[in-house]
């Protein structure tokens, strides 16, 4: 009798236990906020990052010749000459660099290389897209590869973002690409962390269907031949009667989809870039980012380009318009549809939002493991990059302007050379000097469209030595000077150079000249 009675007890305590964990399940599933929206976003998540996963680097045996084509404005020259030894070290054909007049410390430490296949330029930036199309028309070979002056490649780079050339259909090749020096700075692990979501989430996606939405201007390449005739559609950029500044890469990626091309991504072809180390330059950052994607995206709707990618690429590009809708809905929800003023409510509320940011952080938590201290910080720089930076940004979007870099001041803000691990070169912010005399270079024609072939020669021509140019040129000194020099139509100033306007063929009547 004794052993039935505690076996009856046994099976009560058990019971009350079970009944206990079921009670406290359906507490808890109060406060989940899983509702339609979250489901969708979920799903959306889940199909991109599976798609990903199953996206692999291209690799062959194709090979051709490269030009790399670097706008710096005001760079801080440390900086620069770092990552021209990086570019210097996988042997492009060409290197051309178009500094502003203003730069002439950069322009004879570059000189001091006594490299010929380095080629700076003292150019009056008028906006980096002038910067870009002076550099992209003086170029000689296949593969136009744009360097972003703070941006350094790893080990193989060159050679693995020539692989998917291989394919005539593709017109742009981006790559992998992550925060230098990582760990010097709380806000440059949180933008690394945003970084790697993007490229081991979404964009080998993308990539593995052909449509890249915007191929990063850290480092990208393109086919000369789907470049050179939308050039002119890249500088002269109208958005609501005004000229756009920024967002060159949104562009150009756009226009060269447009005309037929494929635009992928190639994971094994690896680039480091300088981010903000304080937190007003990471946000001012982030309202330029957000402001060029409203424009960049919108305009693909308009144009309809937006209705011709494939499914993947249509609903990033419309999830990131939407951000703002979503995570109010998602806010909302959580705060006021399942959030109780209790102890317990508040816990799973908390829980709830870091859970969910980890889960999602997984393809970086799996490679920095200790930024899981991180993640509450992450999760409210998530949710105000998505609230209010975005509808600021949205409500602002016509506004233009670069925000980090400034005229009167060498290096991006929180980005330069003293900003890193060990001692800094140079104060941070320093004064640029305008220039008394500024060095010129004898720039010669640049070939016709459609020149060279993949079998051009590899360029053995040496430079001269940099000459004294009469003229001064007066640099702005404050940042809405730049911004009413960005304003300007963008005009070459240095001699010789050809427009490239001719539309291309595979666009569709009058896209070009309305583009």
């Amino acid at each position: 009798m004794d052993t039935l009675a505690a076996l009856a007890a046994s099976q009560t305590s058990t019971q009350v236990v079970i009944d206990q964990l079921v009670a406290f399940g359906h507490e808890a599933l109060k406060y989940v906020p899983v509702g339609i929206a979250g489901v969708i976003v979920w799903a959306l998540w889940l199909y991109r990052v599976v798609l990903s996963a199953r996206a692999k680097p291209i690799v062959n045996g194709f090979r051709t010749t490269t030009s790399v084509v670097v706008p710096s404005y005001h760079e801080d020259p440390d900086i620069l000459l770092r990552c021209l030894e990086s570019w210097r070290s996988q042997n492009p054909d060409e290197i051309i660099i178009v500094l502003d007049v203003a730069d002439t410390e950069a322009y004879q430490r570059i000189v001091a290389v006594g490299d010929p296949t380095v080629k700076p330029i003292l150019f009056h930036h008028v906006g980096k897209r002038s910067a870009l199309g002076q550099g992209i028309r003086l170029a000689r070979y296949d593969v136009v590869v744009l360097v972003d002056s703070d941006t350094s490649w790893e080990p193989g780079l060159l050679e693995n973002v020539q692989m998917p050339f291989v394919d005539t259909t593709v017109g742009g090749v981006g790559t992998q690409q992550n925060v230098y020096q990582r760990n010097s700075s709380i806000w440059r692990i949180i933008a690394d962390w945003l970084v790697n979501l993007r490229y081991f989430n979404y964009v080998p996606a993308m990539g593995a269907a052909g449509a890249v939405p915007c191929l990063s201007g850290r480092t990208a390449a393109y086919r000369r031949s789907a470049v050179l005739p939308v050039l002119d559609n890249l500088e002269n950029e109208f958005f609501l009667g005004r000229r756009c500044v920024a967002g060159d890469d949104g562009r150009l990626t756009w226009l060269v989809l447009a005309s037929g091309f494929k635009t992928v991504h190639q994971e094994s072809a690896k680039a480091l870039s300088m981010f903000p180390a304080t937190g007003k330059a990471f946000f001012k950052q982030r309202i330029r980012w957000s402001r060029n994607s409203y424009r960049t995206y919108l305009t693909a709707i308009a144009k309809g380009w937006i209705w011709r990618v494939p499914f993947v690429t249509k609903i990033t590009v419309l999830q990131i318009i939407l951000t703002p809708v979503t995570m109010g809905i998602t806010m909302w929800y959580l705060l006021f549809s399942r959030l109780e003023l209790s102890v317990i409510g508040a816990g799973f509320t908390l829980a709830w939002l870091l859970a969910g940011r980890a889960v999602r952080g997984f393809s970086n938590l799996r490679r920095h493991p200790l930024d899981l201290f991180v993640l509450p910080i992450l999760a409210v720089v998530v949710i105000v990059i998505a609230l209010p930076i975005k509808v600021f940004s949205f409500i602002t979007m016509n506004k233009q302007g670069w925000l980090t870099r400034h005229a009167d001041q060498m290096g991006g803000d929180g980005q330069t050379a003293a900003t890193l691990d060990g001692p800094g070169a140079r104060p941070a912010g320093q004064t640029v000097p305008t220039p008394t005399h500024a060095p010129a270079f004898a720039a010669t024609a640049a070939p016709a469209v459609g020149a060279p072939t993949m079998a051009g020669p590899t360029m053995a021509a040496t430079m001269a030595a940099p000459t004294m140019a009469t003229a001064t040129v007066a640099a702005p000194t404050t940042e809405a000077a730049a911004a009413s020099h960005t304003a300007e139509p963008a005009a070459a100033t240095t001699s010789g150079t050809q427009r490239a306007s001719q539309p291309a063929t595979s666009l569709q009547a009058g896209e070009v000249a309305a583009a």
